[in-house]
């Protein structure tokens, strides 16, 4: 069974987990309207209900979810990978985004 992750919004930049994906495995990103949009293997595991990208980030790019900036991107991120803390900065207070020089 192929494992899912959901983009929300069509504006989205993001889609989230509907289960834990390990590093390597196959990944099915289903569209708001129902469409399979994307079909990465998984560069790192991805925990239950966390994001990944459905097209590559760039540095100081806004991360999108639910149609709205949740975030901005500290450093690239290709799609298909694991967007969390570690690679994003709040778009509303200082973070370590602003040490990376994007806020």
């Amino acid at each position: 069974m192929v494992k899912k992750a959901i983009q929300i919004d069509e504006k989205d930049n993001v889609a989230t987990t509907t289960g834990e994906v390990d590093a390597g495995e196959a990944l099915e990103v289903i569209s708001p309207d129902g469409g399979v949009i994307l079909r990465p293997r998984v560069s790192e595991p991805i925990p239950f209900g966390h994001k990944l990208a459905i097209k590559p980030i760039k540095k100081g790019e806004n991360i999108v979810k639910y149609g709205e900036v949740i975030g901005v991107a500290t450093q690239p991120i290709e799609a298909g990978a694991w967007v969390n803390t570690h690679n994003v900065g709040s778009a509303r207070m200082p973070t370590s985004g602003k040490e990376a020089g994007i806020l």
